[in-house]
């Protein structure tokens, strides 16, 4: 039975990386950070199924224990900061992490086992500013972001350790992937979730930042298979892994309003464009949520990878929105027919008060049983 090591479970990736190496009769174990509180929400229903393991990734020696105490054949570090938007923020804590911290996972290879085989995951966002359309391993890197640059990083570290010490090292330069599982600060789930939410009365608009960016989008489930024939393979190498389509964030948006049976119409352009249903604006555009450095068009050229690995995407773009749809309209009709019920039990209950006539003309005291009734 084969072991294999997920750093980055508790994400969307981690997770159904998980779930299909489960499947398949591995032994999982998880990294989790030991000096916070994960969020393990994506990976409550696999508890009972992994090992998990706490250590840091930024920190060489408790890299080297956690592969010591894992042993793992297979080794997929999908860990990083991976919010583009916040790289901008943080950017010595998205190289610590995303950049150096890869250095400490091939060194731990190196000096426990050098036999483990080692999957990084790469990001479209290292060809930033493309050089050619579409993108292919051979393709340039122009990073445009503190995140991009650390990929870049990362991916050359990977190629220097595969060929400096023969380890069976690969990069899956993987394109955009979400699911119902992406985090709700990703703008695919900021879009998904708001139509939702616009959908139940919830929330007015949506806003936004460039609408004409074009992405290369695919389902997350799809993208961990093409992870796991990476490792399969007798020759380690780098593979990019994209649909082959590209898709602005405007036909995004489109098609979440569509999946929920409304029609969403855009009038004006660049800051002042704006959407609207049924003359109601709920969408509009703020310079706060423009990159400092824009990435434009990306789609990938997956030949490499149709052909070797034999990976084909099966979630279209319009299935992948449909599903984050479907999911956020249901998941927040539930939230907040819950929170209706919870409101209405906290209530208190009305108590009929009935009136008492201030005179009972005519009558003694000892003549009425009701009024003694009342005076006692």
């Amino acid at each position: 039975m084969p072991t294999a090591l997920i750093t980055g479970i508790t994400g969307q990736d981690g997770s159904y990386l998980a779930e299909l190496l489960l499947s398949k009769g591995y032994t999982v174990y998880g990294l989790v950070r030991r000096s916070s509180t994960p969020n393990t929400s994506r990976i409550e229903h696999l508890k009972e199924k992994i090992k998990i393991v706490t250590g840091d990734l930024s920190d060489l020696s408790s890299m080297v224990t956690v592969v010591a105490e894992s042993n793992p054949d297979e080794f997929y570090n999908l860990a990083a900061q991976s919010f583009v938007a916040e790289s901008w923020r943080t950017p010595y804590t998205t190289a610590s992490v995303t950049a150096l911290g890869v250095i400490n996972c091939l060194e731990a290879i190196r000096k426990i086992n050098p036999k483990i085989k080692f999957y990084q995951a790469g990001s479209s966002e290292q060809f930033g500013k493309v050089q050619t359309v579409p993108q292919n391993e051979s393709t340039p890197w122009y990073p445009r972001s503190p995140y991009g640059c650390s990929k870049v990083f990362a991916h050359e570290i990977v190629r220097n350790y595969r060929e400096s010490y023969g380890i069976h090292a690969s990069v899956g330069i993987l394109f955009n992937h979400e699911s119902e599982r992406r985090g709700i600060e990703f703008v695919t789930r900021k879009i998904t979730h708001g139509t939702a939410r616009i959908k139940l009365g919830l929330q007015k608009k949506i806003t936004l930042g460039n609408m004409d960016a074009k992405r290369d989008w695919g389902h997350s489930k799809d993208y961990v298979e093409a992870m796991w024939l990476i490792l399969q393979q007798p020759i380690p190498g780098d593979f990019v892994v994209g649909s082959g389509e590209a898709h602005s964030v405007r036909e995004f948006v489109k098609e979440s309003f569509l999946a929920l049976g409304m029609n969403i119409s855009f009038s004006g352009e660049g800051i002042n464009e704006k959407g609207y249903v049924d003359g109601e604006l709920v969408l509009e555009i703020s310079k706060e949520h423009f990159r400092p450095a824009e990435v434009d068009y990306l789609i990938a050229d997956s030949s490499k990878a149709e052909k070797i690995l034999g990976w084909k995407r099966k979630i279209s773009f319009k299935e992948l929105i449909s599903l984050m749809t479907t999911y956020d309209y249901e998941n927040e009709k539930m939230k907040n027919h819950t929170n209706n019920y919870i409101n209405e039990t906290k209530k208190e209950p009305k108590i009929k008060q009935e009136s008492i006539p201030e005179k009972i003309q005519g009558l003694s005291y000892s003549q009425n049983s009701i009024l003694r009734t009342f005076i006692k």
